[in-house]
């Protein structure tokens, strides 16, 4: 045959019979080829990933046609491939770069400038005192205020946060859960005397308060009036903001807990039908709400699954609200801000963060993420210097304005393999939704302890897969650098923050009409007490009043108390995934050899001190030394080192492993070690482990620490080293 258009000489086209059967001839041919090649290599062509799905090296089109009907265009229903028709060829993903530290006046500047450098959004961090409902001069958080985040204690700090910065232009997102009422209560409050009334002010309130029951653990008041809250707040903001959403329910805090991609997903978007529950149980309808409430996800190294499971989360909270019959069909639409992988990020070798980092937000990107945060590479020694930051926005505008991402919708839609893997993450979740459902939904679910148990699981598998070397983490388990040099790092004076805030509540309280302040908190504990009335507008009326953050708190706790876990540690997961280990039959050995010796195991405590609640580390250390052969304690969160002395002489332990994340060590480390003393009891060993830069080990030895174990510490070789510290200690008495 002749083609008519350039004259060349053609074949005749296959039946697509035909087609198939070449197709099939094809498969077969490369399979014989693989496995010819396959003997030569060590590894499996079947990948089995945390999630349980076995991925294959070869998608076709079989396996596109075994996914079903994802969704074929962006825009519409089920919204696999974005909620928008045009996505980033029409307008790009907002730059929101989560920050905030010290007083609020340091994180004002830091704003003004990441803005002045093409940030598009504030994102604000608030330190842990903040996050659990205490103002700065609280006795409980001297080692916390201003440490995680920036430390707010009424309107005036709020004042200060956005001063010249235009809140009728610029969104605000404020990841706030415990404390959710004040802040929320300040920044409306805030805005008024900047002359912007709250109808114009835009952004978004985290207030999910669900998962920090499951992981992340910043809660205040018990699940049921927490849930409340939730409601009251969805309530409100519908009523009196209209360009503000009340609800950013995160998955993110799971996957930094351990969780699998499909925990994360499943968990979430649960977590997400259980608030629209909540908020039709309120008096509204779907629609009045449903498009003001957005989700956030963690975006860690797994590339193409992180992109699929943004398309997944969009296909299956499709499927939930049409549940709920929604009119509008923006109503069915997942929205989502993303952020870079804190737990990916290494202490060692930490310019690999930077890499980590492009690859993560590419992957969100080509997910359909609507605003990222890029994480800072210094981020898992300390806070983010100005330097690291810039580094970090950079990544994203150079995606945005050098890469071409922007120019395609979907880029990877039609793709076998990424089509698999979201027909999979879908199915996966769903399956693990339906479970939490028959419990009688989340709620419940958390209040079982179905979640956490499944996530701590999750995390400490992987610790023991990492610890082995069967998942490579470059620069720590493989190619490690002999010596690495200091990094600068940014270090908060505590002790010097804390007497600014403390000197602001002061002359705060000494201006304000205390009568005023009073009659608020008092309605605002009424209205708690009795269910009638909207919390939160109570709140706004107290705060405007100048009651401060730990007053509205407080005024609420009289009637909600006080929400407190029990610690629970999972057991045989570590030891029966490193089982053939020969470093742990050496160790396991030892260990029952000191306890023969002394008449019983060395016991140790593991303590959360201060507000830090983030406890994946110290559950994984908890949960692996008790498999190894240790007594192992799990202290409470939030214990004062008061409290940790106390509870530590009780049991008779031998070793504290303090843990720390949140830079509180310099301050409640010491602390510890001198109420042991106090007590008669400076036997009694002190480690640290967490993240603790390199910079300050030596303080904490020269203040009575025996022993630091950074970031990406290999557990096994950290049991062997505490058995060695006690050894010597029992043999030098």
């Amino acid at each position: 045959m002749i083609n008519p258009i350039f004259g060349a000489a053609t074949s005749p086209q296959p039946s697509s019979e035909e087609e198939t059967d070449m197709s099939h001839k094809k498969i077969a041919d490369w399979s014989v080829l693989a496995e010819s090649e396959l003997k030569s290599s060590p590894d499996s062509l079947i990948w089995q990933t945390p999630e349980g799905i076995a991925v294959k090296p070869l998608y076709t089109e079989a396996d596109l046609e075994a996914t079903g009907h994802l969704g074929s265009l962006p825009g519409l229903s089920p919204f696999t491939r974005g909620p928008r028709a045009t996505m980033y060829a029409g307008r790009p993903w907002t730059i929101r770069q989560y920050a905030g530290f010290s007083t609020a006046e340091a994180s004002n500047a830091f704003y003004r400038k990441a803005l002045a450098g093409g940030q598009q959004g504030v994102s604000v961090a608030f330190d842990l005192a903040t996050h659990r409902g205490y103002d700065s001069d609280h006795p409980r958080v001297e080692g916390d205020v201003g440490k995680a985040g920036v430390a707010i204690d009424s309107v005036e700090d709020m004042k200060i946060l956005f001063d010249g910065i235009p809140l009728e232009k610029i969104s605000v997102s404020m990841t706030m859960n415990g404390a959710v009422v004040p802040i929320l209560a300040s920044f409306i409050v805030a805005g008024e005397e900047q002359g912007v009334p709250r109808a114009q002010l835009s952004g978004t309130i985290q207030n999910d308060i669900l998962k920090e029951f499951m992981v992340r653990n910043t809660y205040i008041y018990p699940p049921e009036p927490s849930m409340r809250i939730v409601a009251d707040i969805i309530d409100y903001t519908a009523r009196e903001m209209p360009k503000f959403n009340s609800i950013s329910i995160s998955g993110y805090h799971m996957q930094e807990a351990g969780a699998t991609l499909v925990q994360e997903l499943a968990f979430t978007l649960a977590d997400g039908r259980e608030y629209v529950r909540a908020a039709i149980a309120k008096g509204l309808s779907v629609d009045e709400f449903a498009g003001r409430l957005s989700f956030f996800f963690a975006i860690g190294m797994n590339f193409f699954m992180e992109a699929a499971k943004l398309r997944a989360a969009r296909l299956l909270w499709t499927r939930i609200m049409e549940g709920f019959h929604p009119k509008k069909q923006s109503s069915l639409m997942l929205r989502t801000h993303c952020q870079t992988s804190g737990v990916s990020l290494q202490e060692q070798d930490p310019y690999n963060n930077i890499i980590r980092t492009a690859f993560e937000a590419m992957s969100a990107v080509l997910g359909g993420t609507q605003s990222l945060h890029t994480n800072s590479f210094d981020e898992a020694i300390a806070l983010p210097t100005e330097f690291s930051s810039r580094i970090a926005r950079n990544t994203q505008l150079i995606l945005q304005h050098e890469t071409g991402v922007t120019k395609v919708v979907d880029p990877l839609a039609g793709s076998y393999y990424v089509e698999s893997l979201t027909a999979e993450l879908a199915d996966k979740a769903w399956a693990l939704m339906e479970e939490v459902e028959a419990l009688g939904g989340m709620t419940k679910a958390v209040a079982d302890g179905l979640p956490k148990r499944l996530i701590e699981q999750a995390a400490t598998r992987r610790q023991a897969a990492v610890d082995k070397g069967e998942e490579v983490i470059v620069g720590v388990n493989k190619y490690r650098l002999e010596t690495e040099d200091d990094l600068d790092i940014l270090d908060i004076d505590n002790a010097a923050v804390r007497t600014a805030q403390i000197r602001r509540i002061e002359e705060t309280r000494r201006r304000r009409d205390s009568a005023e302040v009073q009659t608020a908190l008092e309605a605002l504990t009424q209205i708690a007490s009795t269910g009638d009335g909207n919390i939160l507008e109570a709140a706004v009326r107290a705060a405007r009043a100048r009651a401060t953050l730990g007053e509205i708190s407080d005024a609420l706790r009289i009637v909600f108390g006080d929400h407190t876990a029990v610690p629970e540690v999972v057991s045989d997961i570590y030891g029966d995934a490193c089982k053939d280990e020969p470093e742990l039959a050496v160790l396991s050995a030892r260990l029952s050899g000191f306890s023969q010796t002394n008449g019983r195991k060395p016991k140790i405590m593991v303590a959360k001190l201060g507000q830090d609640g983030h406890d994946r580390g110290a559950k994984i250390i908890a949960s692996a030394f008790g498999d190894i052969g240790f007594d192992v304690l799990a202290g409470p969160l939030f214990q004062t080192p008061e409290e940790a002395a106390d509870m530590a002489i009780s049991a008779q332990v031998h070793v504290i492993g303090m843990s720390s994340l949140a830079a509180g060590h310099k301050t409640l480390a010491p602390q510890l070690i001198e109420a042991l003393k106090a007590k008669g009891a400076a036997d009694i060993i002190v480690v640290v482990g967490g993240v603790v830069p390199r910079q300050d080990y030596q303080f904490l030895l020269d203040h009575g620490v025996a022993a630091v174990f950074g970031p990406g510490t290999n557990v096994m070789e950290a049991g062997r080293a505490v058995l060695d510290l006690l050894v010597g200690k029992i043999r030098n008495q």
